[in-house]
């Protein structure tokens, strides 16, 4: 008998627990939230299940193209000539552009990216090698006396949705 009345006594805590969920749209099991379920239109990279979203601030202008490029989690390929995963592009807005980026799985990566202005696909620099073009990375570390740490970039993409901030930096 007191197998029952503890039965039922648990069953009248769960269940306003239970119908509360079902109000929310959630589940104890799942309470993640219902706009990580797919990623935003227009998110760039091989398709996977899991993406990150980028928010760029400090965009100068409109023109030409913000490229987002992502590192898997390895010093040796950070800013390395074919060393990234994958290269996005989305069109630059004045102020704010947002991106959206595909990653393999949860993990550490590392994102570094630019204004490409000119829209020639190339990280353009001045004729002794200084960018010419506004860039950012991953953690906004700082960059005055030369390019970041591999360590100081390094992103914990835990699960899927999560979003970024970068602040483009210009020469």
């Amino acid at each position: 008998m007191m197998k029952h009345k503890s039965a039922r006594a648990l069953a009248a805590l769960f269940v306003p627990l239970a119908l509360g969920a079902a109000v929310l749209g959630t589940t104890g099991a799942d309470a993640a939230p219902a706009a990580a379920a797919a990623p935003p239109a227009g998110c760039t990279g091989p398709a996977s299940q899991t993406w990150l979203n980028v928010v760029v601030d400090g965009v100068k202008n409109s023109n030409g193209l913000v490229a987002v490029t992502l590192y898997a989690d390895d010093a040796s390929k950070f800013l390395v000539k074919r060393g990234s995963l994958y290269v996005g592009r989305v069109d630059a807005q004045s102020g704010t552009t947002r991106a959206c980026i595909f990653v393999p799985r949860t993990g550490v990566y590392a994102l570094a990216l630019y204004h490409d202005e000119n829209a020639n696909r190339s990280f353009d620099r001045t004729g002794i090698g200084f960018p010419a073009e506004g860039f950012g990375f991953s953690n906004n570390p700082a960059t005055l006396a030369g390019l970041p740490t591999f360590k100081s970039v390094r992103l914990n993409v835990p699960k899927s949705g999560l979003t970024t901030r970068i602040h483009m930096k210009y020469p």
